[in-house]
């Protein structure tokens, strides 16, 4: 006689049922492992990148754009601002430091970024190799760029107009390589730095360069010169009320707060965010629907194999352990499975994506994630837990004379 009566049809639809579980979890938990790296990896860079800015000041327009132009460097710039006015705000009283940022020019879609010794000091920037800028022309590029540009020092190379793309090359000026930034893990590791003079050369034959601290005689020659933005930092806790509104009140131009606007940003971000996930809990409620129903089923298909494992010597508490496992290990496959796809699809987003400054990676991992596998776990016991106590109420006899 054959122990098992199960026949070959339902075998093959009980393998499929198998599968689409796992499929259904390993869905439900890569959407999740998606939203928590990408989520997390956002956060740390807005962090990171605005850490020690107090206020950017640029030209009036949407608040926003100017933080992710000036600070995130994944927008176009709202305009520019007059340098003379600029200069004047460097010299106010509640400033401890000011930063000027003067863009519009990239190099394979990293930007070129006209500044002076003071951006240095507010990211802690060091060298790894060769020299910080000194002249006009002369960059010193961050990690990221030297590494994917195959840059290397004494190496010149045209910078482009425009913050992406290669279209409007300026052929009539070469810059030159003096160094390169050991790795930041911020914006800085994306950005070619150079002086400000070096901007203005490259759009116009006189210039000057940009200087933190400039004298009467010296204003007086950058009065028909602009910049695009300062990064400023506050003397001290009242600046944060009195300055802003100085700056938007009294002058052309605005002032923008990193942190206010970054909050912004997430929580816009943070409405698609929640979307997904509900559908991600939706999809993992489907698939431990499916389990339960597919063991519950199998259970009665698996009747008469029960009652002989039973008088094989099988106890109730190992069949009842057995079917638990079945499910357990049903999501737990689903979940890393989910984890891998997760992992794969973020890291075939971030080379697909156009921005260097904003790009991601599945080349990393998070604490968090190992709760997807415990909630997968979860998922599976629960989902196994009515199946497998039908264990206790099989019939051994009325079970064996009926299928006699």
């Amino acid at each position: 006689m054959n122990i098992f009566k199960i026949s070959s049809k339902n075998l093959i639809r009980n393998k499929l049922t198998t599968i689409l579980n796992i499929i259904l979890v390993a869905f439900g938990v890569g959407i999740l492992s998606i939203l928590f790296l990408a989520s997390t990896q956002i956060s740390s860079k807005l962090e990171k990148n605005a850490k020690d800015i107090d206020l950017v000041v640029g030209a009036k327009g949407s608040p926003l754009q100017l933080i992710l132009s000036s600070v995130y460097h994944i927008d176009y710039p709202t305009g520019n601002i007059p340098a003379k006015d600029a200069y004047k705000l460097m010299q106010n009283p509640m400033v401890k430091r000011a930063v000027p940022l003067a863009l519009g020019d990239n190099y394979n879609g990293y930007r070129i970024v006209g500044t002076d010794s003071t951006f240095s000091n507010l990211y802690g920037l060091s060298i790894q190799k060769g020299s910080f800028w000194h002249q006009d022309l002369e960059v010193t590029l961050g990690s990221t760029v030297a590494l994917t540009s195959g840059l290397r020092i004494g190496d010149l190379f045209f910078g482009a107009h425009g913050l992406t793309g290669n279209g409007d090359v300026h052929k009539q000026h070469a810059y030159q390589v003096k160094g390169i930034l050991k790795p930041q893990g911020n914006i800085t590791d994306n950005l070619i730095l150079t002086n400000i003079g070096s901007v203005y050369k490259m759009h116009e034959e006189k210039h000057v360069e940009g200087h933190s601290h400039v004298s009467a005689e010296e204003a007086k020659e950058i009065n028909d010169k602009q910049i695009t933005a300062l990064l400023i930092q506050y003397k001290s806790p009242m600046s944060v009320i009195l300055f802003p509104r100085m700056v938007n009140q009294s002058t052309n131009m605005q002032a923008a707060s990193p942190a206010m606007e970054s909050a912004r940003l997430f929580s816009l971000i943070g409405v698609g965010i929640d979307t997904l996930q509900w559908f991600a809990i939706f999809i993992m409620g489907i698939a431990a629907l499916s389990i339960f129903i597919s063991l519950y089923n199998a259970m009665k298909e698996r009747k008469y194999d029960l009652a002989i494992m039973r008088c094989l010597g099988a106890s109730k508490s190992k069949l009842f352990f057995l079917v638990m496992f079945e499910g357990v290990l049903v999501t737990f496959i689903g979940s890393c499975l989910g984890l891998l796809i997760g992992h794969v699809a973020l890291e075939v987003i971030g080379a697909n994506q156009e921005s260097a400054q904003a790009k991601l990676t599945g080349l990393t991992a998070i604490p968090q994630e190992i709760y997807l596998i415990w909630i997968g776990l979860f998922i599976g016991a629960l989902a196994s837990l009515i199946p497998a106590m039908q264990i206790y109420k099989v019939d051994i006899a009325e079970t064996l004379t009926k299928n006699r």
